[in-house]
């Protein structure tokens, strides 16, 4: 037997055992929490119709392959009383081997971690703003890809999905900020383990903590887009409260039992990334505000929106800073909703020969 088929057995041998492994423990899940029952549905089975259609997360997590490619998950998978495979989402650290699992798996990063007590967020709505930014720069025609793209990550945090989500996915360049040099040091950790994208993530420390795109952006540098998920609370105690209604409702959702846990912040995340003085909207207003000063350099800026409220005081804003286009761009997972805001100072035809330009 050759050398080259001898691998190939191999390499088939060992995805088999991993999905053995799986489906075992699947079963024995399934007789320890559904008191018999025989059917089991994966997680793959769901449609979820909020995402974006490019999203590849639509028909939910294929939790065989995922193990496949990143058996550290393993461990963590549990079958809910509806005889669905899941993880327990309350628990950081099952959170975090899915995270790894999808990135691994989907999108070939290698190597993602975090430290502890920074923000794990959910792969799939992250990716989701990607796609409809790439909607956004197309403007109806083609979807820009490759390094002539460029794009600034406001509070890239010690994750770096943005960054490392649109590289993969696009080819997009981008400048990861942040206050935190702790955060932007864990990022370049993980490109270590990437190195075709290290030439496409430039990591930025933003030098003032309050400010956004002062002190940030360099003269004459321009930016295609600017994103940001801004933190959405005013304090550590609406960060707690707004944790313990979060675990409350991915309990119900997967048929579990909410057990209520102290002190414990779902999915992670530090003061700079959950809370700030204003909360979500002081956030927005304040960003709104600077990148007047920047309208030349970034062709479309951006934001997500959690609080619909906070919609209507921000387009206030910007028709008083006589922006030339205002978007809202809805997105949907599962029973969450949330939206993009996105703006420019550039009307249509300036828009257009911005792009004549970087041809």
């Amino acid at each position: 037997m050759t050398e080259v088929k001898k691998h190939r057995l191999n390499a088939s041998k060992g995805k088999a055992r991993a999905e053995i492994k799986v489906r075992t423990r699947v079963k024995k899940k399934t007789q320890e929490t559904t008191a018999g029952k025989t059917s089991v549905k994966t997680g793959g089975k769901a449609k979820d119709k909020g995402l974006h259609p490019r999203n590849l997360h639509r028909q939910g997590y294929d939790f065989t392959a995922l193990v496949a490619s990143f058996p550290a998950l393993a461990p963590h998978l549990i079958t809910t009383d509806y005889g669905q495979v899941s993880i327990p989402f309350a628990e950081p650290q099952a959170v975090l081997a899915l995270n790894a699992a999808l990135l691994q798996h989907h999108y070939h990063i290698q190597g993602w971690q975090l430290p502890e007590g920074y923000l794990c967020p959910p792969i799939p709505g992250r990716v989701d703003y990607l796609h409809h930014i790439a909607d956004l720069l197309a403007e109806g025609g083609k979807i820009p890809q490759g390094r002539r793209i460029r794009g600034l990550d406001i509070g890239t945090g010690a994750n770096g999905v943005y960054p490392l989500l649109g590289s993969s996915v696009y080819g997009w360049q981008f400048v990861g900020a942040d206050i935190n040099p702790v955060a932007l040091d864990n990022v370049a950790g993980v490109l270590q383990h990437n190195p075709k994208l290290v030439s496409a993530i430039e990591l930025r420390l933003q030098p003032e903590p309050d400010q956004i795109f002062h002190g940030l952006l360099q003269t004459g540098e321009c930016f295609d887009f600017s994103l940001c998920n801004p933190p959405f609370h005013a304090s550590a105690a609406d960060a707690l409260s707004g944790s313990e209604r979060k675990q409350r409702n991915l309990a119900a959702s997967r048929g579990e039992q909410h057990q209520r846990q102290e002190h414990k912040l779902n999915f992670g995340g530090c003061q700079a990334e959950l809370w700030c003085d204003g909360g979500e909207l002081g956030f927005l207003l304040r960003m709104i505000h600077e990148s007047r000063d920047y309208g030349g350099q970034v062709l479309w800026f951006s934001s997500l929106v959690s609080k619909g409220d906070n919609l209507k005081p921000c387009q206030q804003a910007l028709k008083q800073l006589g922006t030339k286009e205002v978007k809202i761009l809805e997105m949907q997972q599962g029973n969450k909703q949330t939206r993009v805001l996105a703006w420019s100072f550039f009307d249509a035809a300036a828009r257009r020969q911005w792009w004549k330009f970087k041809a």
